[in-house]
C-alpha cells in the first residue's frame, strides 16, 4: 500500500495521542512518521502511516472520530515525507538561494502545498475561496506567492516556516550589495563590487585602456574619453546601479543596471577593456548584475546591441542567460 499522511487533532492532553496510536495499531498500521503541530487550543498532529491492505480512508478517519479527535485530512505520501522536517526546510532554503526563480518550488515544500505560483500583488485576493485551503504571501519582488492545498489546512507552524524562508531570502538578496569574488578563465581572482564617486579616476583609467571599437560598441559613437562630468552619472545612475570588476586597485570593467519605463524591466549595460576580453570578466559581470536585477524585483533585462556586434549575447550565454531578439534590435534577457 502507498503511504497515507494524515492530519489529526487532538485535544491537548495526557493519552490522546496514545489512544490513536492504540486505534492504529488495531487497524494494522505501521507508523514511519510523526511531526506535532502546536495549534491554538489543542495539537495538530501530522502521522505518516502505511495503511493495511483493503483499509479505506473513510474507516480510518471514522476510527480516528471514534476517539474524540478530528480527521482533517488524508492524502497520499512519499519517501519526501519521511524525511525531517526542519532538514526538509534547510534544503529547500539551499535550493532557492542557489536559483531564485525556483522560489515557488521552494516555499511548495516547505508548505507541503499542492501548487505555489507567482502572481502580482492585486491578483492575490487572500480572502478567496477556491474549493480548497489557499493562503498568500508576499514574495520579495512586489508579487504575491498563492499556495494551494486540497486535503488539509495550512498549519500556523507552517506559514511561519514560509515566512522564515521568505525572510532569509531578503537578507541574502540585501547581501548581493557586498563585494563578491570571481575566477576568470586565466586563474585571476577578480573582486566584483558596487562603483562610489571615489572610483571615479579608477574608472576614467580605463576608458583610456579601451580601444576606439570597444568604446563605440558601449557608447555607440565615437567618442575616445569620457568627459568627467558623466563619471558620477556612470558610477551612481540615477534610480540604477553600478557594478565594478576591479583587480588590485584596477577596475577592469564596469556594468549597469537602469530601471526603464516598462514595468519590471531594467537596461543593461558593460565595458570591459581589451585586455581582460574573453576571460570571463563580462560574463561575471553580467551573472551578477542578473542576481541583482531579480534582487530589485526585475522579470527582464534589455541592451541596446548594434547590428553585427554580439558581443552582449555570447557574454549572456556564457552567463546561462537566454537571449531574445527584442524589436529594437536590441536582446532581451528574461530573468
Amino acid at each position: 500500500m502507498v503511504p497515507w499522511r494524515l492530519r489529526v487533532r487532538l485535544a491537548d492532553r495526557p493519552g490522546a495521542l496514545a489512544r490513536i496510536a492504540i486505534r492504529l495499531a488495531d487497524l494494522e498500521c505501521n507508523i514511519l512518521g510523526l511531526t506535532v503541530l502546536p495549534i491554538p487550543g489543542g495539537v495538530l498532529d501530522e502521522i505518516v502511516v502505511r495503511p493495511a491492505t483493503g483499509l479505506t480512508r473513510d474507516l480510518l478517519a471514522e476510527a480516528i472520530r471514534t476517539e474524540d479527535c478530528e480527521c482533517l485530512g488524508i492524502t497520499d505520501a512519499d519517501v519526501h515525507e519521511l524525511v525531517d522536517v526542519a532538514a526538509a526546510s534547510l534544503a529547500a532554503a539551499r535550493r532557492a538561494v542557489a536559483d531564485p526563480a525556483g522560489l515557488a518550488d521552494a516555499v511548495r515544500a516547505v508548505l507541503a502545498a499542492d501548487i505555489v505560483t507567482v502572481v502580482p500583488a492585486e491578483e492575490g485576493n487572500p480572502g478567496r475561496d477556491e474549493g480548497g485551503h489557499r493562503t498568500v504571501l508576499p514574495a520579495p519582488d512586489g508579487r504575491v506567492l498563492v499556495a494551494r492545498r486540497n486535503w488539509a489546512p495550512f498549519a500556523q507552524l507552517e506559514l511561519a516556516r514560509a515566512g522564515a524562508l521568505l525572510a532569509l531570502l531578503d537578507a541574502v538578496r540585501a547581501d548581493l550589495s557586498r563585494p563578491a569574488v570571481a575566477t576568470c578563465a586565466d586563474g585571476a581572482t577578480i573582486v566584483l563590487r558596487e562603483g562610489r564617486p571615489a572610483d571615479a579616476d579608477a574608472v576614467l583609467a580605463l576608458h583610456g585602456r579601451c580601444s576606439a571599437a570597444t568604446l563605440f560598441e558601449r557608447y555607440h559613437t565615437g567618442t575616445r574619453s569620457i568627459p568627467r562630468r558623466r563619471l558620477h552619472r556612470l558610477l551612481v545612475p540615477p534610480r540604477g546601479r553600478s557594478l565594478l570588476a576591479v583587480c588590485g586597485r584596477d577596475v577592469l570593467g564596469i556594468g549597469q543596471l537602469i530601471p526603464t519605463a516598462e514595468p519590471g524591466v531594467a537596461e543593461l549595460s558593460l565595458l570591459v577593456e581589451d585586455a581582460w576580453q574573453r576571460n570571463g570578466v563580462g560574463t561575471a559581470l553580467l551573472r551578477r548584475l542578473a542576481a541583482l536585477a531579480v534582487a530589485l524585483g526585475h522579470r527582464q533585462l534589455v541592451a541596446n546591441c548594434l547590428p553585427g556586434h554580439d558581443g552582449v549575447h555570447r557574454t549572456a550565454v556564457r552567463a546561462g542567460l537566454a537571449a531574445v531578439p527584442g524589436g529594437d534590435g536590441g536582446l532581451r534577457l528574461p530573468l
